[in-house]
């Protein structure tokens, strides 16, 4: 079973086990988080695609650490005008692993 959520305007392809990087969560490590806005469901090669959501489904997460991702250097410069200026970024993430993918029977029996 496999689905397609969305969580920090980003659209996550997911199966059961598998273990992603999200933007960053209010959650605390070993919490349950749940996700709601299922875009597409697939089940024993039966496509459920949502409008845009699909009703009353969720894939349920536990939260594993919240890291930093690998520092990105943004350096400006322009010639002949002696302007440089060098700064650096790391962006948040929150790494989850998906335990379960719940959908509806109605949904299920819509085909």
């Amino acid at each position: 079973m496999r689905a397609v959520f969305e969580s920090g305007g980003k659209q996550f392809n997911v199966q059961e086990g598998d273990k992603i990087r999200i933007s960053k969560i209010d959650a605390k490590e070993g919490e349950k988080v749940t996700f709601d806005k299922i875009l597409v469901c697939t089940k024993s090669n039966k496509a459920i695609i949502g409008t845009p959501y699909v009703k009353n489904a969720e894939v349920e997460a536990k939260v594993l650490s919240q890291v930093k991702g690998d520092k990105v250097i943004v350096f400006k410069f322009k010639r002949r005008t002696k302007y440089r200026r060098k700064t650096g970024h790391r962006q948040e993430y929150t790494e989850v692993e998906i335990k379960k993918i719940k959908i509806p029977k109605s949904a299920e029996s819509q085909d």
